[in-house]
């Protein structure tokens, strides 16, 4: 096995490593669960729930996937894939090619969705989206806090995990498959706010956006949600960005000129400053670098409104400047 262990953009040690899948079955209709680890037995980093990994696949491709194993075993890590019905060869590549026995590239875990210490908890999943929550209830449970979980999805055969879900926290779990019962009420759920509550959402773009109008009236800070696709960015007025700016890479040495037509990434990347790079579309996180001066004009999906508004870190495959000088920790 060849591991590696790799500086990341935020000058923490990175884990790279060709793991093994160890065990994969089939958890719902189009998602299979790989089940991973180290060849030789040796222990895999520890982590958090809300944690993902990068699949490094062939052809170049790269995909996030959320760690949904149980965090205190530090000798798996199991993962979740949905065959997308556009797959742009990600998912594709998973179902076709990585069986039990296949070794496969993997970095991180990275987390960009955290669990939060909160008095109680109200998780919403749609979807595939219940892979990252799913840590966050085990964790949750252990340490007795009041949580309760709506789990919605197409039907119950599209729907991994639900018949464990259900069997084990049968008092706490609400399983809502929208051929036999409509679109999630998320009226009953959140149609008043709880001081002390965490909500947690992740799934399809119409969940993540009906979860955020209904969180709307509640106590800042209260709705956390997850991402698998880049936000429109018409939701943001991005008319204070400059189109052409000056990026100084304070610890390469470099400036880069960055024009209109031309990314911060793109432009790191020809410098040939080193950098881990993934998604590209602001959603994954991986390409996240500190500021150390000037103001971003933030376009990712990942940051969360205060993580923005300090503006101590910016994703700079999507994120331009609102000032003429930008000054990074690269």
């Amino acid at each position: 096995m060849h591991t590696a262990l790799t500086m990341s953009n935020a000058s923490v040690h990175e884990f790279t490593a060709d793991l093994t899948v160890l065990h994969r079955y089939v958890a719902a209709n189009d998602v299979v669960v790989l089940t991973l680890a180290a060849p030789d037995g040796r222990e895999l980093p520890r982590w958090q729930p809300g944690a993902h990994i990068d699949l490094v696949l062939g052809d170049g491709l790269i995909r996030q996937y959320s760690l949904c194993g149980d965090p205190l075993d530090s000798a798996l890590w199991r993962v979740g894939v949905l065959l997308e019905p556009h797959s742009r060869g990600g998912s594709r590549y998973v179902h076709d090619n990585l069986h039990e026995g296949s070794v496969v590239r993997v970095r991180g875990p990275r987390n960009h969705f955290p669990l939060a210490d909160a008095r109680r908890y109200r998780f919403i999943a749609g979807g595939i989206g219940i892979t990252p929550i799913l840590a966050m209830l085990e964790t949750s449970h252990r340490v007795g806090k009041d949580w309760t979980l709506l789990y919605g999805g197409r039907s119950r055969d599209s729907m991994a995990f639900a018949a464990d879900l259900l069997e084990r926290y049968p008092d706490r779990v609400t399983i809502w498959p929208q051929d036999e019962c409509g679109l999630l009420d998320l009226d009953s759920l959140l149609g008043d706010p709880e001081d002390g509550t965490a909500v947690y959402c992740c799934g399809p773009e119409a969940l993540l956006t009906a979860v955020e109008q209904r969180c709307a009236p509640w106590p800042g800070g209260s709705l956390h949600v997850e991402r698998f696709a880049a936000r429109a960015a018409a939701t943001t007025d991005h008319a204070a960005a400059f189109d052409q700016f000056e990026v100084v890479c304070q610890r390469s040495g470099i400036t880069l000129e960055v024009t209109p037509d031309q990314s911060i990434l793109e432009l790191i990347e020809e410098a040939g400053i080193p950098i881990t790079t993934s998604c590209y579309e602001g959603v994954c996180g991986t390409c996240e670098a500190r500021v150390l001066d000037g103001v971003p004009d933030h376009r990712d999906s990942v940051l969360n409104d205060e993580q923005k508004e300090s503006g101590e870190v910016m994703l700079v495959c999507v994120s331009r400047s609102r000032s003429q000088r930008l000054v990074l920790d690269l």
